[in-house]
């Protein structure tokens, strides 16, 4: 884990040249007992704002006008007396001073390409790295690197842009490209940003063979491993109440932890997100946050946002505190360890290394449903190596790539099992597989029913599918499911009632089958989940996941729907299990929040794993009963209250 920290603070620190007396109450004594409050052990330090101004003496950059004194290098100072970890911030993306100045450095769209910015609106300005402003952040880098010598650069707002501003225009018409077509706008974009990624490679590299360099796009795109492949430890930007919720970390982590890095889930403390002064959660939800990190294999990054006083605020690190004390506490457990899955959901999101549209929302709907029934899994893509899962989810869409499918048969080879719906496991006109049944393609209504054979909680009868439905021929498979029409789609010239023809009784079809180790749903069963949350779709989902897998899973608790169980394996071989469960609402127009604790008592566990010499509650250091049979430790946990760990050994 190197020098891994797992209780981390993003110290933002955006600060308008308007604004005077920068940092006049930094006081260092006050800032390390602050983070002590905190129970803090890294805080990333600003060299380099939004607005463009340094705060630190500087050659190559302005000091910011309201700043008399290296704030920067005594932040540092106060931190290293404590052994406190501090990486350096430089904003990359944005310089809203450099803007002004050279508005030709801006990054531009294709209808704006002759016009010039006349910043009127109250933002900031994305500015292109294919102009001589990447000259200058590359010098801003060297000189960090020169003054104070960092353990890791952080680079914010970055990604591969579509730019069409005049350089970039330029340079594409003296290489002959058409920058009228978006995709190659595109494929030089990413030609310009991996230019990007290299030359600060070389800039650091000039003064240090350690320091760490991170790249924040906001987001660890699935599938693009070029692009991961370029940074040691990574950071998932995930504030629940900022409008990513709370079940976004656990699929963002899902898919990293995969890939053999440390990573931190960023949260913060604020009541919405990034830019909120006397913005603050409830102490509960940083206490859960913080635990949820560590349950999913991450440390944990809380994001803060300083005075322009230079006072860290007390009532914040309080906050902070609630988290980090108890994480202080668990961490010795969960440094080090690596979560345990048996089940791999092929992301879609990777399918196109983008991402929004609908292959999001089947990533989003697979990770809703097998967090909610209590299943161990990872998102992987094309290049991960599958071969020690029991089961694999290919949610919604085809994947054509042969090598992917070459693995997918080997699995199927040795012993694995497949969950396909939709267009998965087809090439579109037939499936790839033997899955018992013959793919007919799309289906003309919209929507359809679907009719369970098999005991549901509101009983056979028909159940609405608001998703896209494919029609199937049954050769040779059990038929789990079958599937309605409407009477007719919903047009001007025939409608029924307020919504949607009813069903027509007259035609049944098969519509979910298994066959051997091959399950497939004919619905985009996945995006329905995520849209609209009808849960016969989950029950639908859960049953066909238990046949395959013969109702055998490693790991079984009594949790409700919003609890979270993971297994993870110690660094000392012992197996830990994480149980957390934490009532979520959702407050104003959409932020979810957390705020009173709601304890659960008496949950059942099951672990499937070797006996034990004994079963303890962590970090209580509490040794409870336990029962091993059939391959099987069964025990009980009193109380649940948010976090519980149980360290099996």
């Amino acid at each position: 884990m190197d020098d891994f920290r797992m209780r981390q603070v993003h110290l933002d620190f955006h600060t308008s040249p308007a604004i005077d007396g920068i940092g006049e109450k930094f006081d260092k004594k006050e800032w390390q007992e602050t983070l002590k409050l905190g129970h803090v052990d890294s805080i990333t330090l600003f060299s380099k704002c939004h607005h463009g101004y340094s705060y630190h003496p500087t050659k190559v950059n302005e000091m910011h006008p309201g700043l008399k004194f290296d704030l920067l290098g005594a932040e540092l100072e106060a931190c290293r007396e404590i052994g406190v970890r501090t990486p350096i911030y430089i904003s990359a993306g944005l310089d809203e001073k450099e803007a002004h100045k050279h508005p030709e450095w801006l990054a531009r769209g294709y209808d704006d390409r002759d016009e010039i910015e006349d910043f009127s609106g109250a933002h900031y300005h994305l500015l292109c790295l294919n102009t001589p402003y990447l000259d200058l952040l590359l010098a801003q880098i060297e000189e960090v690197m020169e003054l104070y010598d960092p353990c890791e650069v952080f680079l914010d707002i970055l990604g591969e842009r579509t730019c069409w501003c005049p350089k970039c225009r330029a340079d594409m018409e003296a290489e002959g490209i058409d920058w009228n077509v978006t995709e190659n706008v595109a494929a030089f974009g990413r030609r310009i940003y991996r230019h990007y990624m290299d030359e600060v490679e070389r800039a650091v590299r000039r003064h240090s063979d350690t320091c760490t360099v991170f790249h924040n796009c906001g987001h660890v795109t699935h599938g693009r491993r070029d692009l991961i492949n370029t940074q040691r430890d990574l950071e998932l930007e995930s504030l629940p109440t900022g409008g990513w919720g709370y079940d976004h970390f656990p699929l963002s982590a899902a898919y990293v932890r995969t890939l053999g890095r440390n990573f931190t889930g960023m949260t913060g403390k604020f009541h919405k997100s990034w830019g909120e002064f006397g913005g603050f959660k409830h102490p509960n939800a940083l206490r859960y946050e913080a635990a949820l990190s560590f349950a999913c294999g991450a440390g944990c990054s809380v994001g803060d946002q300083m005075h322009p006083n230079g006072r860290l605020n007390l009532s914040t690190y309080a906050l902070i505190g609630a988290g980090y004390a108890e994480a202080e506490q668990k961490e010795k457990w969960c440094k080090g360890a690596k979560n345990i899955s048996e089940i791999a959901v092929f992301s879609a999101e990777s399918l196109n290394g983008a991402r929004g549209g609908d292959a999001e929302k089947a990533d989003i709907g697979a990770n809703r449903i097998l967090l909610e029934t209590g299943r161990l899994y990872d998102f992987v893509d094309k290049d991960a190596d599958i071969s020690g899962y029991k089961m694999l989810i290919i949610p919604d869409f085809k994947v054509t790539d042969k090598a992917f499918l070459e693995k997918v048969n080997a699995f199927l080879e040795n012993g694995g099992k497949l969950l396909l719906s939709g267009t998965a496991g087809t090439d579109g006109e037939k499936f790839l597989f033997d899955t018992g049944a013959q793919f007919l393609g799309a289906s003309e209504f919209s929507p359809t029913y679907y009719v369970p054979g098999f005991d549901t909680v509101n009983g056979t009868t028909e159940y609405i599918m608001r998703t896209e439905a494919f029609n199937i021929k049954n050769t040779d498979a059990e038929v789990l499911a079958s599937e309605e029409n409407p009477y007719f789609n919903r047009t001007p010239e025939h409608f029924c009632s307020h919504q949607h023809a009813p069903n027509n009784e007259a035609v049944i079809n098969a519509a979910a089958t298994i066959k051997g180790s091959i399950a497939y749903i004919g619905w985009n069963i996945f995006k329905g989940y995520a849209l609209y949350g009808d849960f016969h779709q989950k029950e639908l989902v859960n049953h066909v996941i238990t046949r395959l897998m013969n109702n055998d899973f490693m790991i079984e608790t009594s949790l409700p729907d919003r609890g979270i169980c993971t297994l993870q394996k110690t660094a000392d071989d012992g197996r830990l299990v994480h149980l957390l469960f934490a009532h979520t609402t959702i407050r104003g127009r959409d932020t979810e929040v957390i705020e009173d604790i709601v304890p659960l008592y008496d949950i059942d566990v099951s672990v499937k794993t070797e006996a034990p010499e004994k079963v303890t509650i962590v970090p209580q250091n509490e040794d409870i009963p336990f029962t091993f049979e059939n391959g099987k430790v069964h025990f009980k946990v009193h109380k649940l209250e948010i976090h519980q760990m149980i360290f099996l050994k």
